[in-house]
């Protein structure tokens, strides 16, 4: 819920880069090469905004069902994943405002509904996620209702204001932090229709795993952990307090013993919104991967300025600073890439509307270790500036809106056009959407792409990103030309001597010079 801040990659020597190289692959598999997902899957997770999605019973807002009818689009789109937005009843249309968590919000459908998507999207091999939201609740929740009387036991389930309590200060995201209900006072970090719960209070910590088991008996695979960071870092006082992030480290420690015993196989994803990959490390030792965005601004700039960042030796340490925090723990660990969600700006937007640039962005996305995320419509070029319902549009799915399974409880001025559909898209094999699938598709044919590690090579620089994805069968060379000027390479080695794949027919290797178009990829073997 919370917008990332800009970071900077280095560049590495060209010694540096072999020694790193050498290094890397003489070492034991990683965490996420040992527990790798199925050769059938891409390791690839959809990001889907339930309200905008899809649409069963006519109504305009998409729903479970909606879902489930779609199933076979994502599959043939080659996503092995998805995460639902919070599927519970809400006051707002966003649904991060819980008024029970044990339900289904009746728009979206029912629990039979919900179980049937689990069976559809399991016997596809898809995994589902479902957002949860622990740090508060909707104002309008019982247990909030019932916390106004100071005698109710559930009043100390919330925090609230004593004498001496600075009622101006404001909260870590910068808004005010306290708010006034019934002559008290009641801390809320995102707004006043969301009071934080009180994890001092042991018995909000036994409903809150509560909560993750009952989701667990239903079937699910695992959750994106809403605001995991706002257990304890309340105040702008908090932000960067060691004591604070214990704290929340504790709690997510706890959470994930206590889900593990119920289902070992659980999968725990933190938003956990960095500035740099040092301040997400900690929560590895607790959760099986947060959202990496530090390195989700580093893509965007790097399509945006046409310069390589160094993703080698950029999320080689990322990885290795990730391994530290969670060395101990008998758990999958993995980063989770991402350049699109929906508390940011949709990516054509950032990157001014230049479709190549979208397209290499992309490309260095799907090609990085981890479960690399992708937020519905981006498949498509969708648009979307903040405010957040116009990030949040209604996928457009054929090439006139208000058409059978389309949702419109939100107008969709910005993806009005025909040619902006997945009708229109699938249809034509030089679209983004058939790219999205191309790229998603080398994570499934290529294992290394998907579950090797990574590391520098020293034809990276200037507008050249090149680096090497390997486990321990396959070494790939991964080379994008981010410019729109062709580009000859001399690589500094012969030890990969074929083209695999590439996005452009007209990439050539001859001996060690490799050509590259403009805005072009290429995997060599």
């Amino acid at each position: 819920m919370i917008p990332l801040l800009r970071n900077t990659a280095r560049h590495c020597g060209l010694a540096a880069a072999l020694a790193g190289a050498a290094f890397a692959f003489s070492a034991a598999a990683p965490a996420s090469a040992a527990t790798s997902p199925q050769p059938a899957a891409s390791g690839v997770y959809y990001e889907i905004f339930v309200r905008s999605f899809a649409d069963s019973n006519g109504d305009g807002i998409g729903d479970l069902n909606g879902i489930t009818a779609r199933l076979d689009y994502l599959k043939w789109l080659g996503v092995s994943g998805l995460w639902l937005t919070p599927i519970f009843p809400a006051t707002s249309y966003h649904g991060y405002d819980v008024t029970n968590e044990f339900a289904v919000n009746p728009q979206f459908g029912t629990m039979a509904d919900f179980h049937r998507l689990l069976r559809a999207a399991h016997a596809r091999g898809i995994k589902v996620l479902i957002d949860v939201v622990l740090n508060h609740t909707s104002d309008q929740n019982p247990w909030f209702r019932q916390a106004l009387d100071p005698k109710s036991p559930y009043h100390d389930w919330y925090t609230w204001a004593g004498k001496g309590t600075d009622l101006s200060a404001l909260s870590s995201l910068g808004s005010p932090a306290w708010h006034p209900r019934g002559g008290q006072y009641y801390l809320g970090d995102f707004a006043a229709g969301m009071p934080d719960l009180n994890y001092d209070n042991p018995a909000v910590r036994r409903e809150m795993i509560k909560v993750g088991r009952f989701w667990l008996a239903q079937g699910v695979d695992g959750f994106r952990l809403d605001a995991t960071t706002q257990i304890y870092i309340d105040f702008q006082s908090d932000i960067g307090s060691p004591r604070a992030i214990g704290k929340n480290i504790a709690w997510w420690q706890q959470y994930d013993a206590a889900l593990h015993t119920t289902d070992p196989h659980v999968f725990l994803l933190g938003e956990v919104p960095a500035t740099e990959e040092a301040q997400a490390a900690p929560y590895y030792a607790a959760l099986n991967s947060v959202f990496d965005f530090p390195l989700a601004t580093v893509l965007v700039a790097a399509a945006a300025s046409e310069k390589s960042p160094d993703l080698g030796a950029f999320v080689r340490q990322a990885l290795h600073s990730f391994r530290a925090a969670a060395q101990g723990r008998r758990r999958r660990t993995v980063d989770s890439p991402f350049i699109g969600n929906h508390d940011r700006d949709r990516v054509i937007d950032q990157l001014h509307g230049n479709m190549s640039h979208m397209r290499m962005a992309a490309a260095m996305l799907l090609t990085l270790p981890g479960h690399p995320f992708v937020y519905y419509g981006e498949e498509i070029g969708m648009h979307g500036v903040k405010p957040d319902p116009a990030i949040r549009e209604p996928m457009r799915w054929d090439r006139k809106p208000r058409q059978a399974g389309e949702t419109w409880w939100e107008p969709a001025p910005d993806n009005a056009s025909p040619a902006l559909s997945v009708a229109a898209e699938r249809a034509d094999p030089r679209s983004l959407l058939n790219f999205y699938r191309r790229l998603i598709h080398w994570r499934i044919e290529l294992p290394a792409l998907r579950d090797g590690d990574i590391a520098p090579y020293p034809a990276d620089g200037g507008p050249i990103s090149a680096y090497i994805r390997a486990d321990g069968a396959q070494r790939l060379l991964v080379i994008h030309n981010l410019s729109g000027n062709r580009r000859k390479i001399s690589l500094p080695d012969a030890s990969f001597r074929t083209v695999v794949r590439r996005t452009r027919p007209d990439v050539r290797l001859v001996g060690r010079d490799l050509t590259m178009p403009a805005y072009s990829t290429a995997i060599l073997q």
